[in-house]
């Protein structure tokens, strides 16, 4: 009897799930982005939301909860309510490489969270100043290796996936250079052109105009693969740091505990949004590389990178600003 009771109570928490689901969503979303309005992970992330709201015909909200590394916002996502109304922006910064760098964290980057879909890779490209007399990756290898320690690489803080992929490229490389932050990349590149920095990686939409303009010198590009919109520079890899491969990415997630239809639904909605014009187009004119993919994938692939920048930001000795 009591075994009957049971199997009842589970046949009807299945099916309310599974009516949930098909409901989904009665309300309007809130999207949380751990950083502030108009920068690039807000600017992507509307792109994708208003089309979603579209496509679901409710409105989806967006909530920017800027501060800490993105500490306060991923903390928001992580202490919502799990009925599928809260969803979230997880990237590299606060998923991968942020949880190794700070000490104490409110929520784990892990198991705090249930991912949904892996929206884009955002891959880096590498420049110079004009007045460094280098034009490619292994010239500015000999160069900081016949000059240790006086080359100069901007980043946008301490533990941002600017300055961990650089610390990458000098373990990888054997080369000594000195770390420069900057609260903003805006400011960065100014420095960067004026001379006062000599080398900065960041994303290609920020300083590829720059590139583009004949301001600085690019070299190459940080992902594993060439870039469309500067198809004329190699990889880091290509250029003779085999294996090199860097590239910030986001993705879609939810607080743990969310039924799985509920995020079966929203995976199946935003890899439709994701090849919808408007999106598949806007996206890469912003610089980058749509991904999508299941809720698995994106899972494996967090998983993945917490895995390999906790060994870099180790072997780098890397602390929070």
């Amino acid at each position: 009897m009591i075994c009957l009771q049971r199997v009842s109570v589970l046949i009807v928490i299945a099916w309310s799930v599974s009516s949930s689901a098909a409901g989904y969503p009665e309300r309007p979303l809130r999207y949380v982005i751990p950083s502030a309005a108009g920068g690039g992970p807000d600017v992507a992330a509307r792109v994708v939301m208003n089309q979603l709201g579209k496509q679901l015909g409710r409105q989806v909200i967006i909530d920017n909860r800027p501060g800490a590394s993105g500490i306060i916002g991923t903390d928001v996502i992580a202490k919502a309510t799990p009925d599928g109304y809260t969803i979230g922006h997880g990237n590299i910064l606060t998923m991968a490489i942020g949880p190794h760098v700070h000490a104490k964290l409110p929520y784990h980057p892990v198991r705090s969270f249930q991912p949904v879909v892996h929206m884009y890779g955002t891959p880096n490209l590498l420049a110079v100043t004009l007045t460094l007399p280098v034009d490619s990756v292994q010239a500015l290898i000999a160069h900081a290796k016949q000059h240790p320690n006086q080359l100069l690489f901007a980043s946008t803080g301490s533990g941002s996936s600017i300055h961990v992929g650089m610390e990458l490229f000098k373990l990888m490389t054997g080369t000594q250079m000195v770390h420069v932050p900057y609260k903003a990349a805006s400011v960065a590149i100014i420095d960067l052109t004026a001379g006062r920095v000599h080398l900065m990686a960041d994303n290609i939409n920020s300083i590829g105009p720059h590139v583009k303009a004949g301001r600085l010198r690019g070299l190459a590009v940080t992902s594993g693969r060439r870039v469309p919109a500067f198809a004329e520079l190699p990889t880091i890899a290509e250029s003779g740091v085999p294996g090199f491969d860097v590239s910030a990415w986001a993705g879609v997630i939810y607080p743990a505990r969310v039924p799985k239809a509920i995020v079966t639904r929203l995976n199946g909605l935003i890899n439709k949004v994701l090849a919808t014009p408007g999106v598949s187009d806007k996206l890469p004119e912003l610089g980058l590389q749509i991904v999508g993919g299941t809720p698995e994938q994106f899972g494996a692939h967090i998983r993945n990178e917490f895995t390999r920048w906790a060994d870099v930001v180790k072997r780098a000795g890397i602390k929070a600003d």
